[in-house]
């Protein structure tokens, strides 16, 4: 019987290492499985592995239109010069008044609807910062075109809430240049392909101040 029983042991122990060595093959068997495929174990079959479908499915964004480059002062100056609708004598005192310092004040809006923001350009006198013209320039087939200009001084035009608003003072005989009588304040919008007048306010000074200075020059 200890003979039995030592055979049964013997047995017994034979098929525990004989299980032991099934399951290690087995194992080594999946882990080869997986790496032949390429696969990352249970990270294949998570939501890992979903995301290149969702990346798939979903419609791309459109890459945003490049911005194009604000011209410099000196590139607007050279705009405004050769343009052929700037009258000549505000050509001529488009000068420097200090080194490379413009009379001109610049700004940038968008105010006619286009894909690069619009120009608005006064052009002054170096003495008294008196505004001799005023010009809005609209960038259409890679230019910048006039759409807008006024001539007649003092006058000065600006951007307000996406509209142009344009001031253009009043003189009377005698009036200083520092005093004029009244002025007029002109909005304009724009529709389409130029601008439209919405409202025109006028505001008149009073006669009791600015009696004294220089005269403002009367047209004859």
């Amino acid at each position: 019987m200890r003979g039995l029983d030592t055979g049964v042991i013997r047995l017994s122990g034979a098929l525990k290492a004989v299980t032991a060595a099934v399951a290690a093959v087995a194992a080594l068997g999946l882990f080869v499985s997986a790496c032949a495929t390429g696969g990352t174990g249970a990270r294949d079959e998570g939501p890992a592995g979903r995301d290149p479908v969702i990346a798939g499915a979903a419609t791309p964004s459109p890459s945003p239109s490049p911005t194009a480059k604000e011209p410099t002062r000196a590139e607007v100056v050279k705009i405004v010069r050769d343009d052929p609708q700037v009258a000549r004598v505000v050509k001529e005192d488009l000068k420097p008044c200090v080194a490379d310092e413009y009379p001109v004040d610049v700004s940038y809006g968008d105010i006619t609807g286009g894909d690069v923001d619009d120009i608005v350009v006064n052009v002054m006198t170096c003495g008294d910062a008196v505004g001799i013209g005023s010009y809005v320039y609209r960038m259409k087939n890679h230019r910048y075109q006039n759409v807008f200009k006024a001539e007649a001084p003092p006058v000065y035009a600006e951007i307000d809430r996406g509209d142009l608003v344009v001031t253009q003072q009043m003189y009377q005989r005698g009036d200083p240049v520092s005093y004029p009588s009244s002025e007029e304040v002109i909005t304009y919008s724009w529709r389409t392909s130029h601008f439209t007048e919405i409202s025109r306010t006028r505001n008149e000074y009073s006669n009791a101040v600015g009696n004294s200075g220089t005269a403002a020059p009367t047209k004859n």
